[in-house]
């Protein structure tokens, strides 16, 4: 859900300094990343910015999607008017629904265009899980439960690392430490995720705190080794791969992703900047099992097991978060020990039960409801909390449910 570093207030395991040597001129672009973390992390915001970026390649035909006429609308004007004024005033960008085929409404906020991209934050996790899938479909992944050792090799002989299997990369329960309070340049929850040589320390120096598929903790390391095993089992970039196996085959418009040096490897587990639509696209794949245009891109049951939580957390699967059973207030660190103050408002049970999400920091959340034929994007910056007033997010999927006809 979040890929900023300042995410769950309480501590695991407090690392020792990352055992690997870098060059000064590693070390001095890390320090200069963290000072710009340091800088927007005063003012309420994470990395807006990043250098350098990478080409992700879309559709050289995307087209929008095709839109509802005036007098074939499927949900009432008042239900997408209220909705449409509580996306505006909490701070959106773009605000998106899609039912049974069409747009429903596209509004766009504080001077932004459709083929915008935006820094996307966690809502690149799903397209994690996407990605693997479509490894899978291709042959180049075995499974779910294949270690990810027979790729990532320097964990072989690894008594802990050699037991995480595909799926634990997706659901969070790799056993790594937790995302944590982070606040000097010397912890490891700050190299790992801005150290022009991240891929190396998360390999050879994050540290194991549970034994693989034992317990779920969010952390954003687990879901930047996706990068590196899509790599290693396609021969193709991350980039390249999202672009040709996913981007492509939905017609979707691409952008770029953050890339720790130039030729390193792509931040997986954030950081793909892509118009809103590209996401109302890849909801509408999973919407449609796996299917676009009749052509079967993931496996077989594969976006079920997506949506299927775990034991160890009721509300997240692979890269999504599902509805679960109703609690006023939750997050996305472990359900056992997340403090309440990070905990997101959800005012009322969802509506349907077939809910799941993607959610990313900001309260960016595509809410996608198969039973309904219904999918609602909401991105920006982070919604204004003044007095009474918080993001709830529970309110633009159930007063849109509300409004249908």
């Amino acid at each position: 859900m979040r890929n900023i570093i300042l995410l769950v207030p309480f501590l695991l395991f407090i690392p020792a300094q990352a055992e690997k040597i870098f060059s000064a001129a590693d070390e001095a672009l890390y320090l200069e990343r963290f000072g710009q973390l340091q800088a927007a992390f005063k003012q309420g915001l994470g990395l807006e910015s990043y250098a350098p970026l990478e080409a992700v390649q879309g559709s050289p035909n995307a087209q929008a999607l095709p839109q509802v006429s005036a007098d074939t609308h499927t949900i009432s004007e008042s239900a997408l008017h209220i909705a449409r004024e509580y996306a505006a005033k909490n701070n959106s960008s773009a605000f998106i629904v899609w039912r049974r085929g069409k747009i429903e409404t596209a509004d766009y906020f504080k001077g932004t265009t459709a083929y915008q991209t935006f820094p996307s934050r966690s809502l690149a996790k799903p397209i994690t899980a996407v990605a693997v899938g479509r490894a899978i479909a291709l042959g180049k992944i075995k499974s779910l439960d294949q270690p990810v050792s027979e790729f990532i090799t320097e964990w072989r002989n690894d008594k802990q690392r050699s037991k995480i299997l595909v799926r634990h990369l997706l659901d969070m329960r790799s056993g790594f430490l937790p995302q944590n309070l982070a606040l000097t340049a010397e912890d490891i929850l700050n190299r790992s995720y801005l150290h022009p040589r991240h891929d190396e320390i998360i390999v050879h120096d994050y540290p194991m705190v549970d034994e693989p598929g034992t317990r779920y903790e969010y952390n954003n390391a687990t879901a930047e080794m996706v990068a590196l095993l899509i790599e290693r089992a396609t021969g193709q970039r991350y980039a390249k791969f999202i672009s040709s196996e996913v981007l492509k085959r939905i017609g979707a418009p691409g952008g770029e992703v953050w890339i720790n040096r130039p030729g390193g490897l792509a931040h997986s587990g954030c950081c793909l900047m892509l118009p809103p639509e590209a996401y109302v696209r890849l909801a509408l794949l999973l919407l449609q099992d796996g299917f676009w245009e009749e052509r079967k891109l993931l496996p077989n049951g594969y976006v079920q097991q997506m949506r299927t939580a775990t034991v160890e957390n009721p509300y997240y699967g692979l890269g999504v978060y599902v509805a679960g059973p109703y609690i006023k207030r939750r997050g996305f660190a472990n359900p056992a020990r997340d403090s309440v103050a990070r905990r997101v408002l959800h005012s009322e049970p969802y509506l349907a039960d077939d809910l799941f999400m993607f959610d990313g920091n900001a309260n960016q959340v595509v809410y996608i409801i198969p039973s309904k034929q219904l999918i609602i994007l909401r991105v920006g910056d982070n919604p204004p909390r003044t007095g009474d007033h918080e993001w709830d997010n529970s309110f633009l999927p159930n007063t849109i449910l509300r409004g249908l006809q």
